[in-house]
């Protein structure tokens, strides 16, 4: 299968999976587990949560996590302060990674919305270098628009 069909499956699955639900902590929960399972290559997925000035760990799959993160540092506190997604092919290149699980080498971060103000991201780690190309993007990108809109109606 193509990644444009995968994702377009992914989509209509996680769709789906969230639609009843309208516990935030629920549906990020699940939507983690559904990505864990069905991506390739991928050694952890999980949702931070924004608090003041703090990303706070939320759901996740993979091992143990770091509990918090300050806005600024990091890939996801990069993400949050320029509210934009972050891809990064060699997290050892980025100035500041934080290394939670030091077999991760790629990275993408993606901010999760409620209405037009960030909530939280959705990071999502590979032991693979050069994990995520712009397919990956675009469907992980359609995907938290999926979580986004859904937060935003709950």
């Amino acid at each position: 299968m193509n990644k444009q069909a995968f994702y377009t499956e992914l989509h209509r699955d996680l769709t789906a999976l969230i639609s009843a639900e309208n516990d935030l902590i629920a549906t990020l929960a699940n939507s983690c587990a559904l990505l864990f399972e069905r991506l390739e290559d991928v050694n952890w997925v999980g949702f931070y949560l924004l608090q003041s000035d703090v990303l706070v760990l939320g759901p996740f799959q993979g091992k143990i996590a770091c509990t918090r993160i300050p806005v600024g540092r990091g890939v996801c506190g990069t993400a949050v302060v320029e509210n934009k997604i972050q891809r990064i092919d060699d997290v050892h290149k980025f100035a500041g990674h934080i290394a939670c699980d030091s077999a991760s080498n790629a990275e993408i971060v993606l901010p999760v919305y409620s209405g037009n103000d960030i909530i939280g991201v959705l990071d999502i780690d590979s032991t693979v270098f050069n994990r995520f190309d712009n397919d990956d993007e675009s469907g992980l990108k359609a995907l938290a628009a999926v979580l986004s809109k859904h937060i935003s109606q709950g």
